[in-house]
């Protein structure tokens, strides 16, 4: 068990050395569209990569929803072929939103020897997603 210092700690170790190994300005919060982001997220248990739409509008987040999903193809067969879609996903403080995700089991951010893989992971999977996102982000704007 690790305490709330040493497990902030190993958080602040991971994200710092993941930004040195991969010294990249990511699109993450910057999409320019209202209500919509990528994301990188390691836990004790898992490691993911996702494309959130978190707009307190829902006709909007629906809107946003339905132009990824009609992308659902191409999103599996030329970028991620193992995305999983949740329309309705409840985050840890029940807010609702839709999210595109993929996800790595098996890996801790308390476990040392578990982040050079999970930095891979995140590096292959994000490029990816940022790809599919700059591909099509007309579309999305619009």
């Amino acid at each position: 068990m690790f305490s709330k210092e040493e497990s902030k700690r190993l958080r602040q170790d991971f994200w710092i050395a993941f930004g040195k190994s991969y010294p990249r300005k990511w699109i993450r919060y910057n999409t320019n569209i209202k209500g919509f982001s990528l994301k990188f997220h390691f836990t004790v248990r898992y490691t993911m990569v996702s494309m959130d739409i978190e707009s307190a509008d829902l006709a909007h987040r629906i809107d946003l929803w339905e132009k990824i999903v009609s992308l659902k193809a191409i999103l599996l067969e030329d970028y991620l072929p193992e995305a999983q879609f949740e329309d309705v996903f409840f985050l840890e403080n029940q807010k609702e939103i839709s999210r595109v995700y993929v996800k790595k089991e098996g890996v801790s951010i308390h476990t040392k020897n578990t982040w050079q893989e999970t930095m891979i992971f995140l590096n292959d999977h994000m490029d990816k997603m940022e790809a599919f996102f700059l591909e099509f982000k007309p579309l999305l704007e619009g």
